[in-house]
């Protein structure tokens, strides 16, 4: 079950304990979006015109709401998040959050901290619990990438922040995905800064890509320790031809959030 380079289970209990709150967590989390999408943001909608500021107020009621979460899953013992600074993330404003991905929760916790978080989401989505948030809240990867750049900029503008896991997938545990070029794309195209967020802490098995639903790491709960890096400023791109700017500034985005890697 465990991959090799993982210590075996020393606590049995413990760990039982924690693959069972970790069901109980994701099931709470699917009963209240699905309160959040029938009950709460319909009335919502008739209140709140046009339907920008809609957005907006949905949007930091959906913060709040993982705000809980994170809280609940500290409060059972199998979550905590170190930040940093939160003030740091509650005052960005019209910028790219872009962000390594090892897990199911990044986007959660990143959503929790940033009241005005804007996000694209993956296709797949509008399948499960939370299609009905998704498609009246967030941006949805449809594959139609002119579609997709023209609403991240429109978001960006009225100030919102974007958040861009530039993989494109979750990380793998032993290895690296290849960055995109879609937030750099992004960036350039409304002008806005990068702020890289790297997302460290202890093994995230039992919540990456392909991990089993029974997994949980095996020693210790799930720690999440945020890191924002520098701001980039990509106006020294801007006498760059646009594809060489491109990839100047996926490297950079690569450089920051996987430093260990030689490119």
């Amino acid at each position: 079950m465990f991959p090799s380079d993982l210590p075996p289970v020393k606590n049995k209990f413990l760990y039982s304990y924690r693959v069972f709150m970790k069901w109980f967590s994701f099931f709470f989390f699917g009963l209240t979006s699905i309160i959040l999408s029938i009950i709460i943001l319909p009335p919502m909608r008739l209140l709140f015109h046009p339907n920008e500021r809609f957005k907006k107020y949905a949007r930091r009621l959906v913060s709040v709401f993982f705000r809980f979460f994170v809280f609940l899953m500290h409060f059972i013992g199998i979550v905590d998040l170190e930040p940093g600074d939160k003030k740091q993330y509650k005052t960005l404003y019209s910028k790219i959050v872009v962000a390594n991905h090892p897990s199911l929760l990044d986007v959660v916790m990143l959503i929790s901290l940033i009241p005005n978080a804007d996000c694209v989401v993956a296709a797949y989505v509008k399948h499960g619990i939370l299609r009905l948030i998704v498609n009246q809240l967030y941006i949805l990867n449809d594959d139609d990438y002119e579609k997709i750049f023209s609403e991240c900029n429109k978001s960006l503008k009225l100030g919102n922040c974007l958040i861009v896991f530039p993989e494109g997938t979750r990380t793998p545990r032993t290895r690296r995905n290849p960055v995109k070029k879609g937030a750099a794309r992004v960036a350039l195209t409304s002008g806005c800064n990068i702020v890289p967020v790297h997302i460290g802490g202890t093994d995230k098995f039992g919540l990456g890509k392909k991990d089993p639903w029974r997994g949980f790491n095996p020693t210790e709960k799930y720690v999440y320790r945020l890191t924002m890096k520098p701001e980039i400023n990509i106006e020294k791109y801007k006498d760059y031809p646009r594809p060489a700017a491109t990839r100047a500034l996926t490297k950079e985005i690569s450089s920051v959030l996987f430093p260990e890697i030689i490119l």
